[in-house]
């Protein structure tokens, strides 16, 4: 069998664009022969043939580096393994940490997060070699729902999940107590079935923060049957008082509220379905709704024409249709269509229900292009706007913040109080509310608008209008001005500048 892998003939590089494929130097391979053993040879042939599949081939083109080092490293050992698992993982990391102090190799690396602030993270070299011993885990015959990571794609049931999200497992590791660990995973399985996994993810949260606590105050807890008012209460008062983890724990409660309840329905636990009072979650103080003035939104704008043409296009459509990113980032290339001659969009909600609405012709011929623009580079696809290494799937959340950001950072680019901007696509949407109030359109039409199922949020898109307070109040100040004029006649010539002051 070839030792030469070449990153040219693998399946990465056949589906990698012509640009990305000039970058790549034909004689670029993974030469097996470095590794010291025959069996270490053929575990990372296999690792090398699952992930040629996942990722792009800048990042094989990476890994090889990280190959050759990791390379280096096994040869330099004094006694050779014969495999990659033949040591526990900790033990391979130490070794792998003082290999690079011996080398004068940096242990740990300063990398940037999307908001432009210093993160430590592990070298690369120990970042890969942790993929490889993962994948190489021994495969765990048992039920997946038996297992303490699942994986969402082999659980068996329809799950609502976010397709610019990237969720693929559910981790249950950190609840310490087993008993809970199996009573969390039965009420998982049945939330699975109507919530959505972002959910999910957010009960496990909850309950894994439970479970630490549990394991240092209540240690003889083992099961949620165990759990009652009175412990709830101490835990209540623990989280105000010394976890600091978390400033608001009003998500966290109502979480771990629906999850005792499943458990308490599924166990005949009744106690667990009354455990919390309505009192023992504060109800949430609405947070004030923030939108970008003129100012800002020109600068915005001035910054995105230099980005990439099919990002600019994502950003510009994202603001005049005022849609939330995951329904923007989710069109299909056949939601446009006309109606009595009008240009119409079909747009499919995360959240909510589909919903239609009539766009302007500008507007339609952005989308036409964007679509065009797909179609050529990609071939025919089910989303205007996709991910670059699996075009089957829409593009991430997270791949259009990391654009932003670094655009953000290279533009310098601060709002009205100096400060560099965030990632705050939403307040895009909160901009076209507060437009179409000042249009002066009926709560109805601008609920349609927006998507909304009712009225009951434009009140708030309504408050954040300073025209409309404007032009509301300007009446009043005008009848107190007349008022006060009309007091002011016949005091003398000294209050006339009031008069005719400006």
């Amino acid at each position: 069998m070839e030792d030469q892998i070449y990153i040219c003939k693998m399946e990465c590089y056949q589906k990698a664009l012509q640009e990305q494929k000039e970058k790549v130097k034909p004689e670029w391979a993974f030469d097996l022969g470095k590794l010291p053993a025959e069996r270490m040879q053929m575990e990372f042939r296999c690792f090398l043939a699952e992930r040629e599949k996942t990722i792009a081939v800048t990042t094989m083109v990476h890994e090889r580096n990280c190959y050759n080092r990791m390379c280096r490293f096994l040869q330099d050992l004094s006694s050779q393994p014969c495999g990659f698992r033949d040591r526990p993982l900790e033990e391979w990391v130490k070794k792998l940490n003082t290999w690079l102090m011996r080398h004068g190799q940096a242990r740990i690396e300063q990398g940037i997060n999307v908001y432009g602030k210093e993160k430590a993270v592990p070298s690369d070299i120990i970042t890969y070699f942790r993929k490889i011993y993962c994948f190489l885990q021994e495969q765990d015959a048992r039920e997946e729902t038996e297992k303490d990571v699942w994986d969402l794609r082999r659980i068996g049931v329809l799950y609502k999940v976010n397709p610019i999200k990237n969720f693929e497992t559910l981790n249950f590791k950190e609840i310490i107590q087993p008993a809970i660990k199996e009573e969390t995973k039965k009420a998982v399985l049945r939330h699975l079935q109507y919530e959505a996994v972002a959910t999910i993810s957010k009960e496990l949260t909850a309950v894994r923060r439970m479970s630490k606590y549990l394991d240092e105050h209540y240690s003889k807890v083992n099961s949620c049957m165990d759990i009652n008012r009175k412990i709830l209460e101490e835990y209540l008062i623990y989280l105000q008082t010394e976890d600091t983890g978390v400033n608001n724990f009003r998500s966290d409660l109502t979480r771990l509220r629906a999850l005792l309840e499943t458990i308490g329905k599924i166990y005949g636990a009744s106690h667990l379905e009354t455990l919390f009072l309505n009192t023992d979650i504060a109800h949430s103080t609405r947070a004030e709704l923030k939108s970008y003035s003129d100012a800002e939104l020109k600068r915005f704008n001035a910054a995105f024409v230099k980005m990439e043409e099919q990002t600019c296009r994502l950003m510009v459509i994202h603001q005049m249709l005022g849609t939330r990113i995951s329904d923007t980032l989710t069109l299909q290339t056949d939601c446009l269509y006309e109606q009595e001659g009008r240009p119409m969009i079909r747009i499919q909600q995360m959240k909510t229900d589909t919903f239609v609405k009539n766009i302007s012709a500008e507007l339609e011929l952005l989308i036409q292009k964007a679509i065009q623009y797909t179609r050529r580079k990609y071939g025919e696809t089910k989303f205007i706007f996709v991910d670059e290494k699996n075009p089957e799937r829409p593009m991430r959340y997270n791949t259009v913040q990391n654009r932003v950001m670094a655009m953000v950072q290279k533009e310098d680019l601060r709002d009205d109080k100096g400060q560099l901007f965030g990632f705050g696509t939403h307040m895009f949407r909160h901009c076209y509310g507060i437009r179409l109030t000042e249009m002066h359109y009926d709560d109805w039409t601008i609920a349609k608008l927006l998507g909304h199922r009712s009225i009951k949020n434009v009140k708030y898109y309504r408050k954040m209008s300073l025209q409309i307070l404007a032009d509301e109040t300007r009446e009043v100040r005008e009848r107190k001005s007349r008022l006060i004029e009309k007091y002011l006649d016949g005091w003398g010539e000294e209050y006339e500048q009031v008069r005719q002051h400006d």
